[in-house]
Order: C-alpha cells, then sequence, then structure tokens
C-alpha cells in the first residue's frame, strides 16, 4: 500500500496532489481509451442491427448462442428460480426489500401549485419517468443487492415498466437468486443480455428488448464507456468507476476492523481504491498487518491483494482536522468513521457518498440491508454528485397559468427584460395580448 507520513505543509500539498489526480484516475491510460472505442462500436452495431446484433455480441462475448426468441427470462423461468432458492435467503431478501423501500419512500415529493388572488396559478407537477432500464453486472460474481437497489426506488418513484438486463453467466442464463431478487422487487420484464449492447439495446431498442428513457446500474469498463455513450439518447444514473472505501480513524479504532472494511471493498476488483486516513500511525501499522494476514486466508486473496498493492493507500496526518480535511477532499464513496466521537466527526464530513458511522456500522449493512442505496458517485463525483434515489425516475414539470390581470400586471416588466436582451419577438408576444391594437 502506498504511504504518506505528513509531517509537514510540503508533505500535505503533495498529499492533496495525488487527491485530486484521482478524478482522471485511468484517464490517460490508452487501454481505457481503446474499450471506449470499442463499446462505441458495440453501441453503433446494436443501433443498426437491433436483435441480430446482440445475438452476435452475446456468443462473442458471453459465449452463449441464444436466439432473439431466448433473449427473455420468461414467467416460468422465473418462478422455477424462486424455487431454486434457499427459502431462508428469499426471507432475508425480502425483508432487505422492504428496508429499501421504506427508506426511499420517505423522498418523495408532492406536486404543488399556488393560486394568487387574481386567479393564476404556479406550480410543479411531479411525475414518473415512463420507463427505466436495469443494468445489474454478472460474470465474476452475481449481485441480487444491485437488483434491489436500483429496482426498488424505481418502483417507490411509480415507474410503470421497469426492465432488468444482466449477462447470461449462468449455464447460459441469469443466478436464481439475482431472478429471485428480480421478482420480489417488481421488474416487469428480464432479459439475459449484458455487456454494452444491454446498455445500446436499452437506449436505442430493438426488435425485442423496447427502449428506456433511463438506464441505471453499475457494470465495468465498457458498460460504462455504453453508458456515457447513450446519454442524451437516454438518461442515466453516473459513469461509475471502481469502488471505494476511506476509513477515517482514531488510536480509539480497532485494526481488524478498520482491516475488515479494507478488505471488503478490495474484493470487489483489482482496481477497488482502499484508503486508511489517521492521525495514528500505530493504528494504521496495525490495521495493514491485519489486513494482510487476513487476506492470505480468504477465497478473493489474489483479487484483493492486487487491489491493496496497486489501489490502497495509508495517510497519517498530523491530527484528525487534517484527516477530516483530507476525507472531504477524497470525497468517497464509502465512508467508514472510525473514532471515539463519530457523531462529532460526521458534522465536519462535508463529500461522501455514504457515511457508515462507529465501529459497529460496517460497509456492508449499506451494501445489502440498512435501507439506503448502494449506488452511489464514484471518483470524487461526491463532491457535487448523490446516491440513487427514487427523486431519480421522477421528474418536474413547471406548471404555468396567467389571468388577463396578472399580465397586464406584470407585462411592462417582461417587455422590458426581453428588449434589453435584444428578443424583440419576446416583448411583442407580451403586447400583442395587453395591448393588441398597437400590434396590428
Amino acid at each position: 500500500m502506498k504511504q504518506y507520513h505528513i509531517t509537514d505543509d510540503a508533505v500535505l500539498a503533495k498529499v492533496k496532489k495525488f487527491i485530486t489526480a484521482l478524478s482522471d484516475r485511468g484517464a490517460a491510460d490508452a487501454s481505457i481509451q481503446e474499450k471506449i472505442d470499442a463499446a462505441r462500436w458495440i453501441v453503433d452495431a446494436v443501433r443498426k442491427n437491433g436483435d441480430a446484433a446482440l445475438a452476435e455480441l452475446t456468443e462473442r462475448y458471453d459465449g452463449v448462442a441464444l436466439t432473439p426468441d431466448r433473449f427473455e427470462v420468461t414467467e416460468e423461468e422465473m418462478q422455477a428460480a424462486m424455487g431454486k432458492v434457499d427459502q431462508r435467503l428469499l426471507g432475508i431478501i425480502e425483508r432487505a426489500h422492504e428496508n429499501i423501500r421504506r427508506f426511499h419512500a420517505k423522498f418523495l415529493r408532492e406536486s404543488w401549485r399556488m393560486t394568487d388572488e387574481d386567479g393564476s396559478i404556479l406550480g410543479q407537477r411531479i411525475t414518473p419517468i415512463e420507463s427505466a432500464g436495469v443494468y445489474v453486472p454478472g460474470g465474476k460474481a452475481f449481485y441480487p443487492s444491485s437488483v434491489l437497489m436500483n429496482i426498488v426506488p424505481a418502483r417507490v418513484a411509480g415507474v410503470k415498466e421497469i426492465i432488468m438486463v444482466s449477462p447470461p453467466s449462468c449455464h447460459g442464463s441469469i443466478h436464481p437468486v439475482v431472478l429471485a431478487a428480480a421478482r420480489i422487487a417488481g421488474a416487469t420484464r428480464v432479459f439475459r443480455i449484458g455487456g454494452a449492447q444491454a446498455i445500446a439495446a436499452l437506449a436505442h431498442g430493438t426488435e425485442t428488448i423496447p427502449a428506456v428513457t433511463k438506464i441505471t446500474g453499475p457494470g465495468n469498463t465498457f458498460v460504462t464507456a455504453a453508458k456515457a455513450l447513450v446519454r442524451g439518447t437516454v438518461e442515466i444514473d453516473s459513469e461509475a468507476g471502481p469502488s471505494e472505501v476511506v476509513v477515517l480513524a482514531d488510536a480509539s479504532a480497532k485494526p481488524a476492523h478498520v482491516a475488515a472494511e479494507l478488505l471488503a471493498q478490495a474484493e470487489h476488483d483489482e482496481e477497488a481504491m482502499c484508503v486508511i486516513v489517521t492521525p495514528s500511525a500505530e493504528l494504521a501499522e496495525a490495521a495493514v498487518k491485519c489486513a494482510r494476514e487476513t487476506a492470505a486466508t480468504l477465497s478473493r486473496r489474489e483479487i484483493i491483494e492486487k487491489s491493496l498493492e496497486n489501489q490502497g493507500v495509508v495517510i497519517v496526518t498530523r491530527d484528525l482536522d487534517e484527516a477530516v480535511e483530507l476525507t472531504n477532499l477524497y470525497a468517497p464513496e464509502h465512508l467508514s468513521v472510525q473514532v471515539e466521537r463519530p457523531l462529532l466527526v460526521a458534522d465536519k464530513i462535508k463529500n461522501a457518498g455514504a457515511m457508515m458511522l462507529g465501529d459497529m456500522t460496517p460497509v456492508a449493512v449499506g451494501d445489502y440491508y440498512a435501507g439506503p442505496n448502494h449506488i452511489l458517485p464514484t471518483g470524487r463525483r461526491a463532491r457535487f454528485s448523490s446516491p440513487l434515489t427514487a427523486e431519480d425516475f421522477r421528474k418536474v414539470t413547471s406548471v404555468l397559468y396567467y389571468t388577463k390581470e396578472r399580465l397586464a400586471r406584470e407585462a411592462a416588466d417582461i417587455e422590458t427584460f426581453a428588449t434589453a436582451e435584444e428578443l424583440e419577438a419576446h416583448a411583442r408576444s407580451i403586447a400583442v395580448r395587453v395591448r393588441p391594437e398597437e400590434t396590428q
């Protein structure tokens, strides 16, 4: 792991420069551009050739031969999947579903209007988007939690059609637990198509897969590139990067608990970013030692060790305030606050996708169960972006109704404003209503 011990302002400046450069992590990597170019070719192929391209690309990249009539998971297959999943696990998924539903229901705003004395009306109408496309990763692992985190907010928002896509990475289909989660969460249709080609299908539509209004859900570099390419044709949630955690800890933290958070993120993939920021050199040393020893016992050891070696960072600060300052600069996806007084420190945190406060709140409770979304801003985007919520599946329409009296009262102001911008037709659109005799 990369090590920084801040002893003076010069080292602090060096650390800040390192952190801010993370926003461009991978941007200079030639392989990233190659993947973007490949994603563009895939998106264009699906846009032009529809189902035929989907079938060809699925066989090429997933090794599964599917005809278009086999793209969609049938109702019978969904029911069979429910029967294949352990009943206790189904109960856990259902309880997590309810926690997530209750949490996201708190976000919903209501339409409103205000009526002036003369009868004029101003307001906002809030309505759900018409359809959503949900991408659930496959390949190295399967993610029923991502199913819930994408679909439940859309359902809470009132979206009528929610289409889920996922790679056919489990014996030529989607893992039964993922399908069971989709059934519980309320997906209306499910397709065993993944990769950039699935994103292209959701954006442009094919003979079999309908186009949607918005696409959400994390994926690999090709999926992320495809989402960026189709943005504008549809809306997307974000261009998510590798998973991140910053553990903000002081000397009161338990090294094993700090290490546990590093390992939990590192096992996602080799690019996951795992960071300790602490004023305690002893705590940092003990946590790193524990992480390395524990990693050797875990099934995803190789991935974890590469992640810690390539993306792991330890920053020892001069005091806790400096640690908080650097944490805000990181703006991490996940922030684990393991300090003596976590609620007081939390008040000083300005930038984080999700904060897990205290020794007994591992990141995993948010990943799976508590209710807040685990689809979070990465790459320092928490400075200006937010977790996925039900409101992300709704839109606002402004409502204006002017009476004759209201327009007459404000006409001069509006005409003057339009004239100042040298937009004569704008001003005339007012005059023709309040002084029609002057415009004939």
